[in-house]
């Protein structure tokens, strides 16, 4: 047995009810390496690192780390081993310090009871000199930018020892900048000798950080390549089984007819704060309109009056020249508006229901689906076989609940439900969260398809390669208000992360702003307190 190995997984096989997850796994994960698990949704990633953080417990197989047998399949076992898991969704109490949050649940005594907050402290900053994580231990976390709260997760899992990290979609909410400086820090841990198994979609960021890849397909390992010698192709093909379009092409925009319309809108949040100030923004059809920003400052809550899920408390929105303004979800959809919510699972399913009775949701109480106040259950039937089909839902099943799903065909699902009855307005996102490499290229290929046939389409991501890509026009927002406006193809990558950080891009692309604030705070922009989380 190779004394080079941090994680032996041999045969490992996890059955859900309808799914086999994992069939029979071997996973190698050398002492010291940054290793990429990527694959399909449904792939089986996800659960291969629930299994080995023993929050999954696998029906076969067995789990060796530094060479000797797991013995339970709890995450205390997996912890006291020196494994640790950074969650893609942190984890962390906004109203403690960082020194708090780290040592919560272990934190250090003297006197036998008394919390030692000194020790804390020390403890904290000990760990960010010697990775370079640049935290300051008093800070309180609803104050910390989302990149500086993510090396506060990774911070909780070496304080309790973690040889061995796994992280779950680590860039998912980053700026460009943020997801440099991770990258650093995830380099100086593996150069410590720290082992970092790492689970994501971006195949860019893959072969830049990743030493070996492990390529999953239907619960099995697909091939194992080292990143100096493979491509982001040969990777997608070994995924999907079929040469993938990495590139979005599409035609020139031909914005007609204005369709959405919102101006002066204002909203608070719980606390009486304003977390949008006087928004103005339109969008015609057969045009993409970009939202970017860093997560937290307003978006969210845009999305939600827009669609009618929150009070403005000023302004004014209009849909097709009717004003909608606090209008119900119910009177939005039947006015044309589709919704992909942020959150599938709070917002966009009902996870007890069937995938047929999610993929009517919103349209149940109309024909075909209802007749006289009575569901037909055959209609409903008929219409999820063809979107199953149509979007490559896994499993092919109308009948097993949406929570059985993976997270990637839950998102499926709901895109299939939302892009289906050619909405006027399609309001995006996060429409990709979550999802593969194949799956974001079938959504991309049909928001496009949907502006050419004439939608309006507001797009809100996280991922500034889609916006740049399938946006006609681009806003930025931060601290709950519209900052900067760009026309698509005409801004790159620094300059929008740059703006959504509060800076000014000058003459040139100057972040003359960013710069000063850079050298004020470490390195990252402080979160707005105007934004909901």
């Amino acid at each position: 047995m190779s004394e080079r190995r941090a994680v032996q997984m041999r045969g490992i096989t996890k059955r859900y009810p309808r799914v086999l997850a994992n069939d029979r796994v071997d996973l190698d994960v050398e002492v010291g390496e940054v290793h990429a698990i990527v694959g399909e949704n449904g792939a089986g990633k996800s659960t291969i690192m629930k299994v080995l953080y023993g929050l999954t417990p696998p029906d076969a197989g067995e789990i060796l780390l530094w060479g000797r047998k797991l013995s339970g399949h709890r995450p205390a076992d997996a912890i006291r081993e020196g494994v640790g898991m950074v969650h893609q969704h942190f984890m962390l109490v906004d109203t403690l310090t960082v020194a708090e949050n780290v040592v919560l649940g272990q934190e250090p005594v003297r006197g036998g009871c008394l919390v030692d907050v000194r020790a804390a402290r020390e403890r904290v900053r000990e760990l960010s000199s010697e990775y370079g994580l640049s935290l300051d231990p008093d800070e309180l976390i609803e104050n910390l930018s989302v990149g500086l709260e993510q090396r506060v997760e990774i911070m909780k899992v070496l304080y309790r020892g973690a040889k061995i990290l796994i992280l779950d979609e680590p860039t998912g909410v980053l700026t460009p900048q943020e997801v440099r400086e991770l990258f650093v820090i995830l380099r100086a841990l593996r150069d410590a000798g720290r082992t970092i198994i790492f689970i994501t979609h971006k195949l860019e960021e893959v072969l830049e950080l990743a030493d070996r890849i492990t390529v999953m397909r239907d619960g099995r390992v697909a091939g194992v390549v080292a990143a100096a010698s493979t491509t982001k192709e040969e990777l997608a093909r070994m995924m999907v089984g079929r040469d993938v379009l990495l590139r979005v092409i599409k035609e020139e925009a031909r914005p007609g007819e204005l369709l959405l319309k919102v101006a002066g809108l204002s909203a608070v949040g719980r606390k009486g704060s304003h977390v949008l100030e006087g928004i103005d923004l339109e969008v015609r059809s057969g045009e993409v309109l970009g939202i970017a920003g860093v997560q937290g400052n307003g978006q969210t809550e845009l999305v939600e009056v827009i669609t009618g899920l929150r009070k403005a408390s000023a302004g004014s929105v209009t849909v097709s020249g009717r004003e909608t303004t606090n209008r119900s979800p119910r009177q939005m959809r039947d006015l044309g508006v589709a919704h992909i919510p942020e959150d599938r699972q709070a917002r966009g399913l009902v996870l007890g229901f069937t995938v047929a009775e999610n993929l009517v949701l919103g349209r149940h109480h109309r024909e075909p689906f209802s007749r006289r106040g009575l569901l037909s259950l055959d209609d409903i039937r008929v219409h999820a076989e063809r979107l199953i089909e149509e979007h490559d839902l896994r499993p092919r099943d109308p009948d097993v609940d949406a929570g059985h799903l993976s997270g990637g065909n839950q998102q499926k699902l709901i895109v299939a439900r939302e892009f289906d009855g050619g909405p006027v307005l399609l309001v995006a996102s996060q429409p990709t969260r979550g999802v593969d490499i194949g799956a974001i290229e079938f959504v991309h290929t049909s928001l496009l398809r949907m502006r050419d046939q004439g939608a309006a389409i507001l797009q809100i991501s996280a991922e500034l390669t889609e916006i740049m890509t399938l946006s006609d026009r681009i806003a930025v927002m931060y601290g709950g208000k519209i900052v900067a406006e760009f026309e698509g193809g005409a801004v790159g990558e620094e300059e929008l992360g740059v703006a959504m950080t509060g800076g000014t891009v000058g003459a040139g692309g100057d972040a003359s702003g960013a710069r000063e604030r850079e050298t004020q705070s470490g390195g990252t922009s402080p979160r707005p307190g105007t934004g909901a989380r």
